[in-house]
């Protein structure tokens, strides 16, 4: 037990993380833990604890908070194979942008690198944690716990936001720190400010344009850049043309809010485009999403590694997102590059593409007009949801959530519960398919628990659908797809969620718009039979092979 004049190194880890702000866990406990979780147990109103029943989950779960809230989600398990169990959600984590803290226990100090088979030991622990991380720890003694994860905290606030680790032999959390642990205050080296002649040269290119373009990634959410961005957009009258990652950054009710496809028609006219807070590459090889050619290329990004090849830039600015535009906002001329007129016919166009992918246009419809403006979607990766990329209307930052480049099947249930825990009362809607809500359907069990407002639709084939209709186009056959679910209705039951079976979109809109009156979890099966591929209209440029029916003629004429 410890005394007045000192703490376990449990109760050290345990104050910092309150004294940093974290209000939410996301953990499993086991052994390693012990120590910690009994200081947790001694703290219940200031650090409420979410026990989800998979350690991915845990990852999963901070990540989605993090996107909802601009807060840090924090997770925390044991070392070896809970470590390595949370790795698919650290890895999306990663790969979206999110801070997230992830905490894992170890072996005992002593026993590090030895490889004598202590319980959860793995051969690098420390190197995998690394690499799904942009800055890792392994604590080196008991005192070393609090100004680790002060150090921790200040490389969240650093640069780009993304997941650090911490490690914590499991005997320096029982053991006693005397006195009051020493603090730090920065870890992080300050970002050298930007020349103000390159924002001078970017205005210059900006105002010269005859067709000023910006396109709007996921740094622009984090940055908390939307205003920024809005009026750097109104000042210059360019459209915004936003990633998947960007959905938000501005509304699409927005005249000049655009998504993937529409800013197909609008770079084909640009002659400068503003690329701020997006790595603007390519999803399955490593070059531009949109070539060069005419276009000459302004970048703002917090990350160096973003402003380098394979992109061509003519001016390349590091900086937040927020700060870049602010500058920018404040130098280009007032204009209308692209009337609110021309902007409506380039947004038409893309939705009466849009609207020839069916049922799925009517199911991501049904969608969006039974939630409230301020609900937050989750989307999958499956078939309905791959066209709500670009179909599904986004209003407001931090309402829309993707997979981001990692793509890992399966993450958006459990990543839907960390931001309906984040939303404090939102409704989250959740869709699925049948294959990925495979990966975490025991997570119905965490949902009911804590009376979490997701609304979860699964779009039920009965197969992997997409890797079903790429050896259908590829090879003519298909193998290893084909799946044997459960009986939804009975599983929902069995966890003691309330269940609908919404077989049209007129139904799921009223399966979805009645459970927004619920105040727990409900669970939406929807049966599905083969559907047309979205893929040629997702994304600036279709990816490769993926062709549809010719689109009609860019609204704007033939490029010049």
């Amino acid at each position: 037990m410890s005394t007045p004049q000192s703490k376990t190194g449990g109760q050290v880890l345990v104050d910092r993380l309150i004294r940093h702000g974290i209000e939410d866990l996301f953990l499993i406990p086991g052994i390693q833990l012990d120590w910690a979780v009994d200081a947790l147990r001694q703290r219940p109103d200031e650090i409420s604890l979410f026990i989800p029943r998979h350690e991915q989950t845990t990852t999963y779960m901070a990540d989605g908070y993090y996107r909802a809230t601009g807060r840090t989600g924090a997770a925390m398990v044991v070392p070896g194979p809970g470590a390595l169990n949370a790795g698919a959600g650290l890895s999306t984590a990663y790969a979206s942008n999110s801070k997230v803290l992830f905490v894992t226990g170890q072996i005992h100090s002593t026993g590090l690198g030895k490889g004598l088979g202590l319980l959860h030991e793995i051969k690098d622990q420390t190197g995998f944690v690394k690499g799904l991380t942009k800055w890792s720890h392994l604590a080196g003694s008991p005192e070393d716990i609090a100004p680790s994860v002060d150090a921790a905290f200040a490389r969240l606030e650093a640069g780009r936001p993304r997941p650090v680790g911490l490690e914590i032999p499991h005997d320096f959390l029982s053991s006693k720190v005397e006195g009051e642990p020493r603090a730090v205050t920065q870890d992080a080296p300050p970002a050298e400010a930007p020349d103000a002649g390159l924002y001078d040269r970017a205005a210059a290119l900006l105002d010269a344009a005859r067709l000023p373009v910006i396109y709007a990634g996921g740094g622009v959410l984090s940055a908390d850049a939307g205003g920024p961005l809005r009026e750097l957009a109104e000042k210059l009258g360019a459209p915004v043309v936003m990633s998947d990652n960007g959905r938000g950054a501005i509304s699409d009710a927005h005249p000049l809010g655009m998504n993937a496809l529409a800013g197909r028609a609008v770079f084909q006219h640009a002659d400068v485009v503003l690329v701020v807070g997006s790595r603007f590459i390519d999803a399955l090889t490593p070059t531009p999403s949109w070539p060069a050619g005419t276009i000459r290329y302004i970048y703002i990004n917090i990350d160096a590694d973003d402003l380098t090849a394979p992109r061509t830039a003519e001016v390349a600015i590091r900086a937040d997102a927020a700060q870049g535009l602010r500058e920018l906002g404040a130098r280009v001329k007032k204009r209308t590059a692209l009337s609110n007129e021309d902007a409506r016919r380039v947004k038409d166009w893309a939705s009466a593409q849009i609207e020839q992918v069916e049922p799925q246009a009517s199911y991501v419809r049904a969608l969006r007009d039974a939630m409230p403006e301020d609900a937050i979607f989750v989307n999958e990766l499956t078939q309905v949801g791959y066209l709500a990329r670009i179909a599904f209307p986004v209003f407001a930052p931090r309402t829309y959530i993707g997979p981001g480049y990692q793509g890992t099947l399966g993450y958006g249930f459990p990543v839907a519960l960390g931001a309906a825990v984040g939303g404090r009362g939102k409704r989250v809607v959740s869709i699925t398919g049948d294959g990925g809500f495979g990966w975490n359907m025991q997570e119905l069990a965490t949902a009911r628990r804590y009376r979490l407002p997701v609304t979860l639709v699964v779009f039920n084939d009965g197969h992997y659908g997409n890797v079903r209709a790429i050896q259908k186009r590829e090879f003519g056959a298909e193998v290893a797809v084909e799946l044997t679910n459960p009986d939804f209705r009975l599983l929902a039951s069995a966890f003691g969620v309330p269940y609908v079976q919404a077989d049209s979109p007129e139904a799921l809109f009223g399966a979805v718009r009645a459970a927004n009156d619920e105040p727990g979890p409900v669970l939406v099966e929807v049966k599905l039979g083969v559907v047309p591929s979205p893929w040629h209209l997702l994304r600036l440029q279709p990816m490769k092979g993926m062709t549809g029916p010719a689109a009609p003629a860019n609204p704007l004429g033939e490029p010049r």
